[in-house]
């Protein structure tokens, strides 16, 4: 009982920090616990806590081994100089296999006489597998590297005096007395990846802007031809302010000749700390001044009072029906 309490308590956790990080974490913590927020932090708070506590509690195993994609990754970068979880056999099998301590199998240097392993055959490393295999099977793609065989059978050769690393991580060319081969062009790509990723991360979060702009044009209808001969386009800008202060912007556009801006309010636009906001706007141009059906042009944000904040720009493209252009 106390075992899936704990469970239970764990995938809570997991399920509430992932619904915290849509929110003001320290808000939304109180809020969840006085019956104040709203029904979708709820209904993924115990979505992902019960969908915890089915896969890593009731289910571990068969996720390891049939839904996890670790080991098939592992499978296929594998080689014979890949360090892995392995048992030595010939260490612990010897020419008589393994068998339990007893009277004039206890010391190291007697099963050694007798051509006994050093496994005692206490299966501590089979009990701790969080995916239920025996190491000493050999390589198996259940394995998910966590080591705790070592740990286990560690513990088990420190307590009778035997050398520790009958279970190791080690390579098949090692098992069988042969070099590891560690740089390889293999590795050294891999490597090369890795760091690559880490850079472009790095990278991608030094250079994130603290106001983001997205440009989505309305295509039901694409086109409208008003009274007056003006075509018009409908566009859905969408302002994410990621920063802890409120900002004021005044948006424009840029590069389309004639075209007229039309917001059906104020083009300065306030956005709240950690807000987002939703905008629907038109935009007007003659078709006589168009030289082509799409036309580009630039959504122009620009910070009011805000010497530190950068203007943002959004490419769009403006369509003009056919029949509408000069000439036809």
């Amino acid at each position: 009982g106390i075992t899936h309490v704990l469970w239970l308590l764990v995938a809570l956790l997991t399920g509430l920090s992932f619904t915290l990080y849509w929110g003001n974490a320290p808000e939304l913590v109180i809020h969840m616990f006085t019956g104040e927020a709203p029904f979708a932090a709820y209904a993924t708070t115990l979505f992902l806590m019960l969908t915890t506590y089915v896969m890593a509690g009731m289910a571990r195993e068969q996720v390891c081994t049939y839904m996890c994609p670790y080991a098939r990754f592992q499978g296929v970068m594998f080689d014979e100089d890949t360090l892995v979880v392995t048992y030595d056999e010939a260490r612990g099998e010897r020419t008589e296999g393994r068998q339990k301590p007893r009277k004039g199998l206890l010391k190291q240097e007697e099963r050694q006489a007798a051509g006994v392993g050093d496994c005692i055959d206490c299966g501590y490393c089979v009990q701790v597998c969080p995916t239920g295999i025996d190491i000493r099977n050999g390589m198996q793609y259940q394995c998910i590297s966590c080591a705790l065989c070592i740990d286990a059978c560690d513990t088990i050769m420190d307590s009778i005096n035997y050398p520790r690393g009958l279970i190791r991580y080690s390579s098949e060319n090692a098992l069988h007395g042969k070099k590891t081969r560690s740089f390889k062009l293999k590795n050294l790509g891999y490597g090369f990846a890795v760091l690559f990723t880490i850079a472009l991360l790095a990278w991608s979060i030094a250079t994130r802007s603290s106001v983001e702009m997205q440009v989505r044009q309305i295509r039901q209808p694409l086109a409208v031809t008003l009274s007056d001969g003006q075509i018009q386009n409908r566009y859905q800008v969408k302002l994410n302010n990621k920063t802890n202060k409120t900002m004021e912007f005044r948006l424009g556009i840029q590069g389309l000749e004639g075209a007229d801006l039309q917001l059906g309010r104020s083009n300065l636009i306030e956005l709240h700390p950690q807000q987002s906001s939703l905008i629907y706007l038109k935009v007007h141009t003659d078709p006589s001044m168009a030289k082509q059906s799409q036309q580009s042009f630039m959504f122009v944000l620009t910070p009011v009072g805000d010497s530190e904040q950068e203007i943002i720009r959004h490419a769009a493209v403006f369509f003009i029906p056919e029949d509408k252009l000069p000439g036809k």
